[in-house]
């Protein structure tokens, strides 16, 4: 029962070491959370728009699906 070995890291996770390796503080982590939230909410928001478009919606059929 041996472990399996860890898969190797990502470029992101390989950029974010090499960022706190520089010594960062609790208030600037908490910045780089932030920014990494809206930066991922914002691509979550675009692909929607995109769907959106793409299969025609309107805030109507939105508004008039039921629940």
């Amino acid at each position: 029962m041996g472990t399996q070995p860890a898969p190797p890291l990502t470029n992101v996770q390989l950029e974010l070491l090499k960022l706190f390796a520089m010594g960062v503080s609790e208030e600037e982590v908490l910045e780089i959370r932030r920014m990494l939230a809206r930066y991922f909410m914002q691509k979550a928001v675009q692909g929607a728009t995109k769907v959106w478009e793409e299969k025609g919606y309107t805030a109507e059929q939105l508004l008039n699906e039921p629940s």
